[in-house]
């Protein structure tokens, strides 16, 4: 796991067409553009693919599409989290998990549940799942926060849980993580400007956004940090934390969106409720991609 989860996952936009279906053509032109330009692997059906505003036939189209284009070339992560621990269970039980590395599940949102709670989600999910679990921590998506604590706690007690998406955007909580883990426990980085500093700390790499459309630079400074020579990495990681900054100005993914339609790839449409950046955040985008 820690081999083949490495370095520059992608978590993959889902383009739509102007009529807001699925555009397939768009999805295999940028997975073969990812792929190409170097990623390590993709996060398929995360919270950056719109997943929750896709039908359950569209999630398996999605994926078939991905698979035939990506042909094993980088491995694929699927996303399967929620709140509701017992259709959850029955999800994964269901899932077809042929062509998948592992799960990259989110920490109940909405319910807030206490530390006991996402110990015991997570632990139920664990029993059940065919494949190992990367946990995601999102206290800005999710209203709670995963402690250090809990994290450690199940990296250690569940054996089939292989590491986690930290976007806490806490750097002492990964620090604390990263030194008490243990030795087969992978710690990303889920925050794009955090990157750096989390590889410096020991980490293994990020689920990324930024990488939808910078994805060349960014997998160049990852690979830099990963070899240790930060002195090369470190003028990429402020050059893409200003479009980083950006593309998050005004919500994702309709930041990263604009900046694929900017650059000629897909378009940028999204699904209600998520609506278009404002013009103010767009011409911006587009001025900073036009001297990048």
């Amino acid at each position: 796991m820690i081999t083949a989860l490495k370095g520059t996952g992608v978590a993959i936009i889902t383009p739509f067409t102007t009529q807001g279906e699925v555009d397939y053509k768009a999805l295999e032109r940028l997975v073969t553009r990812l792929i190409e330009q170097g990623i390590g692997y993709i996060v398929v059906q995360g919270t950056t693919g719109e997943t929750a505003t896709l039908s359950q036939e569209e999630k398996k189209e999605i994926i078939t599409c991905i698979k035939q284009v990506s042909q094993n070339r980088v491995p694929l992560v699927i996303g399967i989290g929620g709140n509701n621990t017992a259709d959850l269970i029955k999800q994964m039980e269901r899932f077809d998990y042929s062509g998948f590395t592992a799960v990259l599940s989110v920490s109940p949102y909405y319910n807030k549940p206490s530390q006991q709670g996402i110990i015991q989600h997570y632990t139920a999910l664990g029993k059940v799942s065919a494949l190992p679990i990367i946990l995601y921590n999102v206290p800005g998506r999710t209203g709670s926060n995963m402690l250090a604590q809990t994290t450690l706690h199940l990296a250690n007690e569940v054996h089939n849980i292989a590491g986690i998406k930290e976007a806490s955007g806490n750097m002492e909580q990964i620090m604390h993580i990263i030194k008490n883990k243990p030795q087969h426990f992978m710690v990303i980085s889920g925050d794009d400007n955090l990157t750096l500093p989390i590889i410096a700390a020991g980490g293994v790499g990020v689920i990324s956004v930024t990488a939808n459309a910078f994805t060349n630079d960014y997998c160049n400074m990852v690979n830099y940090c990963l070899a240790g020579n930060f002195e090369a990495a470190r003028p990429l990681h402020y050059k893409l934390c200003e479009i980083t900054d950006l593309l998050f100005a005004d919500g994702n993914p309709g930041g990263v969106k604009a900046a694929l339609k900017l650059l000629g790839v897909c378009g940028d449409t999204l699904r209600l409720p998520l609506v278009n950046i404002n013009q103010q955040v767009y011409e911006r985008l587009k001025l900073v991609i036009a001297n990048y």
